[in-house]
């Protein structure tokens, strides 16, 4: 038999359910990364075509790589913030309906697992 990634003994599992989810940044510096590199050769592409000065072309640049920088990271917020407010409005209508009608819930989830 396999050993298992975790145990299933019940104290281990409530255990595993109370601990924070540990978020992953990786997908959000690969997106940041490749949006940041590619709007900034685009603005970069455009000033030395209108051949303007070394000078003016690394100001725009930099000043691209901050803007974009702050809108990577103000969107990100946002779309994680509206995620954790989704998260929590579930949570709590499932907990209600456990509340209410805990064998209807027991069949749900039988079914989820099932399918």
């Amino acid at each position: 038999m396999t050993e298992l990634e975790h145990s299933h003994e019940h104290g281990a599992i409530r255990a595993r359910l109370k601990e924070e989810a540990k978020p992953s940044y990786v997908r959000d510096f690969v997106y940041g990364g490749i949006d940041g590199a590619i709007t900034t050769f685009a603005v970069v592409a455009g000033v030395v075509g209108a051949e303007l000065s070394a000078t003016i072309i690394l100001i725009l640049g930099f000043a691209n790589l901050l803007a974009d920088g702050f809108s990577m990271a103000a969107a990100n917020y946002s779309g994680t913030k509206t995620v954790i407010d989704d998260i929590a409005r579930i949570r709590a209508i499932e907990k209600r309906h456990i509340a209410e009608a805990p064998e209807g819930e027991r069949e749900e989830v039988r079914q989820i697992l099932a399918g």
